[in-house]
């Protein structure tokens, strides 16, 4: 090796040996075969069947048929150099009526899947819920009734058991934000309910659901043991700031790593909701030992006080605080571009709740591709990743605790609300042939894998 290597090796970020190189994707987002082998409905079945609720009036009854075409997407990730694929466990082709005995077709799969990563060398990663709460459970009170938390453990225990010998990192629940405030405050989620109320109630409960798995997880011997949020810094006036940050951060990362709820919120929770639901021993429950936590990092969040401003639904406690727009660069999801985010909220998450590692468990952007000559040059997203690596990286080099990074998302799939007109994929999906593309992006993330760092 020469000088000139040895100097250009130093400006070349190079990520530690080990570091985790993925990708996730998420059950009703591509399994499709939604009436097969004995699945019941979810919430996300029924709300995509409501008009108005989904874009295009799409469903994920087939999405990428994955659960037909796994063993080519397996060969796809091998391609790839992926080292790590977080998967999510669909509850209601494990559990129908989300209680009960499992239905073994749907283990079977997961079964199936969890075998043939393993075969290609990629680490399975599993999540236990990604939003597929199991219909019957919405109709007896869903996440805001605390027995849905236990039938979640209950759930938890079943999927263990079957694949608890080889899957070696467990992600409780991803996002409970997401499915709590987007889900039953504004209700642009499945279930589509909306009452602030309800949604602080479901908010604890699928912490309390996150604690009780884990429990048995541990019990059970899991090897790694996960929670996954969506953080963002928050930035904005310093009293604005804060409490957006409590809202959307501290709620849960207090709780799960520290055994408390900020002060400041449970006088919201009580204001809004009571805190009837709040028993005790429930942060005891709720606090156990982790070995990672999850980030979701997209963007920044931005906010400024503004007196009179009423409470965003979506955001019970946020009076007086208005969210922004910071101007700049977007995604198609018109959401802002700003690497520098995921430095400063890793530094921080370090920083401040010590002990943990971290895992990048989703980052990635959506674009409008398109495919030319059968090829996809996406250069905005293959820019963003890039930027975001960077960021990541300087962050390892600020004292954060990153163990690895999972790319958002393996295939362009079912994104929720806005349907199947926003693609997130490295690897494009045509829809109706199902044919998969690996995007430039996807060979260029392929190199960084290779390198395990950035050219």
């Amino acid at each position: 090796m020469t000088i000139a290597d040895v100097e250009a090796r130093g400006r070349t970020p190079v990520f530690p040996d080990g570091f985790v190189w993925g990708a996730a994707t998420a059950a009703y987002q591509i399994e499709g075969a939604a009436r097969e082998d004995g699945r019941g409905p979810s919430i996300w079945d029924t709300f995509c069947r409501t008009p108005g609720r989904v874009a295009g009036g799409h469903t994920g009854d087939v999405a990428c048929d994955h659960y037909h075409r796994y063993a080519q997407d397996v060969a796809l990730m091998r391609e790839l150099g992926l080292g790590a694929y977080r998967f999510s466990v669909s509850w209601p082709r494990v559990q129908p009526d989300g209680s009960g005995p499992a239905n073994p077709r749907g283990l079977d799969f997961y079964d199936r899947l969890v075998d043939r990563l393993l075969a290609a060398g990629i680490a399975p990663y599993a999540t236990l819920y990604h939003w597929d709460l199991p219909q019957p459970l919405e109709d007896h009170g869903g996440w805001p009734s605390r027995d849905t938390a236990h039938r979640f453990a209950d759930y938890a225990a079943l999927v263990h058991g079957r694949l608890g010998d080889r899957v070696r990192t467990w992600i409780t629940v991803n996002e409970p934000w997401v499915a709590a405030f987007l889900g039953y405050g504004n209700g642009v989620h499945a279930p589509g309910r909306t009452d602030p109320a309800d949604a602080l109630r479901a908010a604890h409960h699928l912490l309390l659901g996150h604690g009780l798995a884990a429990s048995l997880l541990r019990t059970a011997g899991a090897g790694e043991i996960a929670l996954t949020l969506n953080l963002a810094p928050v930035i904005g006036d310093e009293e604005a700031a804060a409490r957006a940050d409590i809202l959307l951060n501290r709620q849960f990362l207090d709780p799960a790593l520290r055994g408390s709820y900020p002060p400041d919120l449970l006088e919201v929770v009580e204001r809004v909701a009571g805190l009837g639901h709040v028993r005790d021993g429930d942060l005891a429950l709720i606090n156990q030992p982790l070995d990672l936590v999850g980030v979701n990092y997209y963007n920044p969040c931005y906010v400024a006080s503004r007196p009179g401003q009423p409470a965003d639904p979506a955001w019970p406690g946020s009076e007086g605080i208005a969210f922004v727009d910071p101007g700049g660069p977007t995604t198609a999801m018109g959401w802002p571009i700003a690497p520098d985010g995921l430095t400063r909220l890793l530094v921080r998450l370090s920083r401040d709740y010590s002990g943990v590692g971290l895992l990048v468990t989703e980052n990635g952007a959506a674009f409008d591709d398109v495919v030319v000559d059968g090829r996809v040059h996406d250069p905005e997203r293959l820019a963003y990743l890039d930027g975001h690596l960077r960021a990541a990286h300087a962050a390892i080099a600020g004292g954060a605790d990153l163990r690895g990074y999972l790319v958002w998302s393996l295939l362009d799939n079912f994104e929720w609300a806005e349907g199947y007109r926003r693609r997130f994929g490295i690897v494009h999906v045509d829809y109706a042939t199902q044919r998969r593309l690996p995007k430039d992006s996807a060979l260029w993330y392929r190199g960084v894998i290779e390198r395990n760092g950035l050219a």
